[in-house]
């Protein structure tokens, strides 16, 4: 039995729809995995001109500050260290190198699937300062606030958060106060609006009035979100609409709000591409801030600039499509990325890669 969600007949029916569309639209997915969805699913080839779609801030590793890196680098050379840290962030280069190079060069990293997997090491290793480099949206945050509420209730004392988490709605502030700004509706992220809600997104229509459809990811979902968008486009209605109501309610979910509120407060962050975002980021409460991992540094981060060449700052404010990169696919690859949009597999440059390198280029690597 096929899922309707993914039935082709159901989506040649809603593209149909949209094809029907007189009007032109710049729509852009602001999450990752919807990037990802929509390379594998061919749906931009399927669209008429008329539909630009654009992928925004939605990969966590992408937006994380150069100099972010460069400090979870040097502090994974910290004596009696370990630092643990998801597979995509361990690729990004840094100034002087990636975390993933800094292993052969003495440093203690793991790589990790759970943070869980950090508090468990600091327990059985009392006398290793144990780092968390925290990276995430609103989705994967409360599962780090647990394992310091958990850290703390066990009194451990050798577990350190370094936070660079991200708040998309500020993100979405920042997108469209810019001067520039060229995006009618925005098809928004289904795993982070499961936890924030569909009312954390009424500004948009209040404030700038443009319309916003949170999907789901299976192609019928996006289809059906871009259908929607469409509409509300054509008839300039500004309203927040929610396509994933089977998963995604108007409060979201309280308990991980609750979570991550215990733990945690706003501040002004810094984003690759977006630069500093007031409220953007969080920051340790001062409960929890003996976790804090900027009691370890010991050295200054100068600024540094991004790669010459790499127009990953731009991609990532959907100014820029990867194929626009002189970078790209040549001097940055998969195997050989220069910016963190080739890293991720959320990455914008890297699913355009995957999926759309071949007809693009007529090759590409394996």
């Amino acid at each position: 039995m096929i899922n309707r969600f993914a039935d082709p007949a159901i989506g040649k029916r809603i593209l149909e729809e949209i094809r029907r569309f007189g009007g032109r639209a710049t729509i852009m997915e602001v999450c990752g995995t919807h990037t990802v969805a929509i390379f594998r699913a061919g749906i931009r080839d399927g669209l008429p001109e008329t539909v630009n779609l654009v992928s925004g801030p939605g990969c966590p590793v992408c937006v994380t500050p150069v100099e972010t890196v460069e400090k979870a680098v040097r502090l994974s050379f910290r004596k009696n260290t370990t630092l643990f840290c998801f597979g995509d962030m361990m690729r990004v280069p840094a100034a002087n190198g990636t975390i993933e190079s800094a292993i052969s060069r003495g440093a203690s990293v793991r790589m990790m699937y759970s943070p869980m997997e950090a508090l468990e090491h600091a327990r059985e290793n009392p006398q290793v300062d144990t780092i968390l480099f925290g990276i995430g949206f609103e989705t994967t945050i409360p599962l780090f606030a647990s394992v310091l509420m958990r850290a703390q209730e066990e009194d451990i004392r050798n577990l350190y958060l370094l936070c660079a988490f991200k708040l998309i709605p500020p993100a979405l502030h920042a997108l469209l106060s810019s001067e520039d700004a060229e995006i009618d509706g925005f098809m928004l992220p289904g795993h982070v609006s499961t936890i924030i809600g569909e009312d954390a997104y009424r500004f948009l229509e209040t404030r700038y009035r443009v319309p916003a459809v949170i999907t789901g990811f299976e192609p019928v979902d996006i289809l059906k979100g871009i259908a929607m968008l469409i509409q509300l486009i054509e008839k300039g209605i500004p309203e927040v609409r929610n396509e994933y109501s089977r998963f995604v309610s108007k409060q979201g979910n309280p308990k991980a709000q609750e979570t991550i509120h215990a733990v945690f407060t706003e501040c002004d962050a810094s984003w690759r591409g977006l630069g500093t975002i007031p409220a953007s980021g969080l920051a340790l409460k001062n409960g929890f801030s003996r976790f804090d991992a900027e009691a370890l540094v010991d050295f200054d981060i100068p600024a540094i600039p991004e790669r010459p060449g790499c127009l990953c700052g731009e991609v990532i404010k959907g100014k820029k499509k990867p194929i626009d990169c002189k970078l790209y696919g040549t001097v940055c690859t998969p195997s050989r990325p220069i910016g963190p949009c080739m890293v991720s597999s959320e990455g914008t440059c890297a699913a355009f890669y995957k999926y759309a390198f071949v007809k693009k280029r007529g090759n590409h690597e394996t």
